[in-house]
């Protein structure tokens, strides 16, 4: 893809340099800017595309897909999978046909190309409110897993807190500071999305690791006969529970919004014109943990599913070594998170920049304001992480909402604005389909949500 044009002797470095001077993704800094010695980055590698994309779809969601098993039976949960792969590969198709006959190389670019600024504006807004909340959430299910949580007057012990009893260096805070000076701090502080090709790469392994333990465990369980088959299809008893069904919805879309991550690794690729192979080598791979980790999840816990599938290894699971699995998995999946978390914290920090300062120099090119920046959103997901520890149900409404904005809205609305004149009959067929369905099912989700959880409210005193 080329989007200007260049000299026969200039180099893919410097190729990249120039696409991104007029956007708010960050220049691509040469070897020598980041380990001080006298080489230029020349591109991303395809393998490591996809493992930094893969990771930026795979996070917190693989958690609460067995619960959708519960509640759509397994043929239409697995095909519901399937089906949101499909439509989050269309999505990123419309932004980058749209990229590419607008000359941009950003979400924003492409929203501020059809929009203007106030279209830009509320792109790099709802990135933010989306990615905000992710990462807190996953601060807050990291203390949980490692330091213990307490719930309806009982305490869940962590992994540290079981291995070593409560200690002041096993409380929550503790652990939390640790793991932000230690990890995540670090990880925050690359300027490239391709430098974090290998902690994707660990990531994505780990959470590999995590479906090969529970395919293990619940094929061992089914072989003694301790599990039954669980169920293929919903019951539907009356129509309350078919509104039940689209509460689904906005996991599975958060699941896998990645949006904002395509264009910063596209532009990073020694060869851009292999996104679109990357984007369905990553959402294959990713549908793939996803209909596994939802079949066995749900084939070893059944209807005793919980929405967070990991709450459901904090008991015995009826086979030997039952408590050195449960701690590999927590472990596991703690530090996969950890992991995940300098991928959506990289768009963050980008969109936060392009918002706050868009007239502004390239960020990776003023060292102190992206200082600045890094160390005030590490220090507000840190103090929400551990004094706002009840935020997930708030965020799971601000979250779906700003995630099918990124990941359905958005592209849609762009595929039909056209500004360019390239969009195809289907194309906008399609795009009208998006929309209507991301609106109508969030609409009755959010609807069906508030609905229980008021009616749970009133049903309390009379308890």
């Amino acid at each position: 893809m080329t989007i200007v044009s260049i000299s026969p002797d200039e180099s893919n470095g410097q190729r990249r340099g120039k696409r991104i001077l007029d956007e708010t993704v960050p220049l691509l800094p040469s070897k020598q800017e980041e380990t001080g010695e006298f080489d230029e980055f020349n591109g991303a590698s395809f393998a490591g595309a996809v493992f930094n994309l893969s990771t930026t779809i795979v996070g917190a969601g693989i958690m609460s897909l067995p619960a959708t098993m519960k509640v759509l039976g397994l043929v239409p949960g697995i095909l519901l999978i399937v089906f949101f792969a499909f439509f989050t590969e269309q999505s990123i198709d419309m932004l980058i046909r749209s990229s590419r006959a607008g000359k941009t190389v950003s979400y924003g670019g492409v929203m501020g190309d059809a929009f203007g600024k106030t279209g830009k504006a509320l792109i790099q807004l709802c990135i933010i409110v989306n990615n905000v909340g992710v990462l807190i959430v996953y601060m807050i299910i990291i203390g949980d897993v490692l330091s213990g949580t307490s719930s309806s007057g009982y305490h869940h012990s962590g992994v540290l807190e079981g291995w070593f009893g409560q200690h002041w260096w096993t409380s929550r805070f503790v652990i939390l500071l640790v793991s932000m000076l230690a990890v995540f701090a670090p990880l925050a502080c690359f300027k490239r999305v391709d430098s974090l090709r290998y902690t994707s790469a660990l990531s994505v392994a780990l959470a590999v690791v995590f479906v090969v333990i529970t395919a293990g465990i619940a094929v061992v369980k089914l072989l003694a006969g301790s599990i039954a088959m669980p169920k293929l299809f919903p019951d539907v008893p009356d129509l309350a529970s078919v509104w039940n069904f689209f509460t689904v919805v906005p996991i599975i879309v958060t699941a896998y919004i990645c949006h904002y991550n395509v264009h910063p690794i596209e532009n990073e690729l020694d060869d851009p014109s292999q996104i679109k192979p990357v984007v369905r080598t990553s959402l294959a791979l990713c549908s793939t943990v996803y209909i596994t980790t939802s079949f066995f999840g749900f084939l070893l816990f059944g209807e005793s599913t919980l929405d967070d599938v990991l709450a459901n290894f904090d008991s015995n699971l009826g086979i030997p070594y039952s408590s050195v699995l449960n701690d590999a998995v927590r472990v596991s999946y703690a530090v996969h998170l950890m992991l995940v978390f300098p991928m959506i914290f990289h768009a963050l920090r980008v969109n936060v920049d392009g918002l706050l300062f868009a007239s502004a120099s390239p960020l990776s090119s003023d060292n102190r304001r992206f200082a600045i920046i890094t160390v005030v959103l590490l220090s507000i997901i840190f103090l929400a992480a551990n004094f706002i520890p009840s935020i997930w149900d708030a965020f799971q409404f601000t979250g779906a909402t700003a995630a099918v904005c990124i990941g359905f809205i958005f592209p849609a609305a762009i595929t039909l604005r056209d500004p360019h004149g390239i969009a195809t009959k289907w194309g906008k067929i399609l795009a009208v389909f998006m929309i209507i369905l991301a609106v109508l099912s969030n609409a009755i989700a959010i609807y069906s949500d508030a609905y229980a959880l008021f009616k749970k409210t009133d049903a309390s005193p009379e308890s």
